[in-house]
């Protein structure tokens, strides 16, 4: 995600910070590649004229250009800008009693996978939502949406297979409501491939039947500037209240994210980090503007890992560290534990500095030898490495279908690691950040 972006506005303020001076000069030479870099990203040519314009203004400020660090203070503009235009503060859902959300979109931007998404981020914070199948247009659609249901333990109402009115099925739905503790009810409508006049009508009147507190309309980031104007015709139609962006894990590129929000003056309430249900989050500008300038996300590094690891888990492997005695064992731990926050290139990505890293895409294949080795080794060889001699070695290769060239290698990096780790001051402060966010 922005990784193209992220990668030409980081070497432009790494030759910025050289300067111990920094001059008009050098400020315009500087912005005129962010420009570049921003309209290369797909950014609209108007949003990046307007944001250069902004970050020039206040760069060219007397506090700055006297500053004993100017090039600091300018990417520090450019973070506060860039977090502006993203939206600012995140805009969280604003729902009544019972909550209704509309989700529309065109077919083929994740309308239907993210409203199950949706449902199971409402899930975990609590609430009891309820999913409405209200695309008539496409029967697998609705069979689609059962699917889902399912998988994520959250009820469907599926209207009569013979059904083509939208607006009995979404009442159909409500009156069954009854019969459902629930409290939000998440509507998925019909799309197209393209916007025409039927669409916008049928959901118009729609929105008008349901009088939901929140139309959420769902793009799919990588179509670049042909979001930005499916965007801007969907809110000029039906006023949606915010974005929910999908498929940003598959764009490099990330211009549709810098310009939605600029141009429709709607906040982007979502984003699609992946293909698995669970990876779909709230958006929030600060943290997303930190990774695009390789700043890292520690606080979404650290709410992801409150989510899925247990913290007696966390805690045990801190008493561990502190005592010098990690072993194989608690290394495929923490390896089994660091899998389930997801993708390791986005976790590692949410890390100060990381991003800049050459080769950070992670080789599954590799991960999948690295488990088979360890899990070769006997209990004994797994609590006391010191033990594992040349003979052992070649028997755990010949077990994991590696060489004997790889087990040491790994051998080797777990020694490193465990010399590393033994420093659990840092660690110590993470598990404590961690024990307060499951509180």
């Amino acid at each position: 995600m922005f990784s193209q972006l992220g990668d030409k506005l980081q070497e432009i303020f790494k030759d910025l910070r050289g300067h111990g001076k920094i001059s008009e000069e050098n400020i315009d030479a500087a912005l005129r590649q962010v420009r570049l870099a921003l309209l290369e990203a797909d950014v609209d040519f108007q949003v990046a004229k307007n944001f250069i314009a902004r970050v020039k203004e206040k760069a060219l400020g007397e506090a700055v250009l006297r500053s004993i660090t100017p090039g600091q203070q300018i990417i520090k503009i450019f973070y506060d800008e860039l977090s502006i235009l993203l939206g600012g503060d995140a805009a969280p859902l604003e729902l009544g009693k019972p909550g209704r959300i509309l989700i529309v979109g065109l077919n083929g931007s994740g309308k239907t996978t993210s409203a199950a998404k949706l449902a199971l981020l409402l899930k975990k914070q609590g609430r009891a939502p309820q999913l409405i199948a209200c695309d008539l247009q496409r029967p697998a659609a609705i069979e689609q949406l059962a699917t889902l249901g399912k998988q994520i333990d959250v009820p469907v109402f599926t209207p009569d297979p013979n059904e083509k009115n939208v607006q009995r099925a979404a009442a159909a739905a409500i009156a069954s409501q009854d019969r459902h503790s629930t409290n939000i009810e998440i509507f998925d409508t019909a799309g197209r491939q393209e916007i025409d006049a039927a669409l916008i009508e049928e959901l118009k009147e729609l929105k008008e039947f349901l009088q939901p507190q929140e139309t959420l309309l769902v793009v799919d980031a990588a179509t670049g500037q042909q979001a930005v104007s499916v965007a801007t015709h969907f809110n000029d139609a039906l006023e949606v209240t915010g974005i929910i962006l999908t498929k940003l894990d598959g764009d490099a590129r990330g211009g549709a994210a810098l310009s939605m929000r600029e141009v429709t003056q709607r906040p982007i309430k979502f984003i699609g980090t992946g293909e698995k249900l669970d990876q779909f989050e709230a958006f929030v500008p600060e943290r997303l503007a930190g990774r695009i300038l390789g700043m890292g996300d520690v606080v979404g590094l650290v709410e992801k890992a409150a989510e899925t690891i247990e913290i007696e888990d966390a805690e045990r492997l801190e008493r561990k560290l502190r005592s010098a005695s990690f072993d194989f064992n608690d290394f495929l731990g923490q390896f089994k534990m660091l899998r389930k926050m997801g993708p390791l290139e986005n976790v590692l990505g949410m890390l100060p500095g990381m991003s800049n890293v050459q080769s950070l895409s992670i080789d599954e294949k590799q991960l999948k030898r690295t488990e088979a080795i360890v899990l070769s080794m006997t209990s004994e060889e797994r609590t006391r490495p010191e033990i594992l001699n040349a003979r052992r070695r070649q028997r755990i290769a010949r077990g994991s279908g590696s060489t004997v060239t790889e087990v040491n290698d790994l051998i080797r990096r777990f020694d490193q690691m465990k010399k590393m780790m033994k420093n659990a001051g840092k660690m110590k402060r993470m598990m404590a950040q961690m024990a307060r966010m499951k509180k």
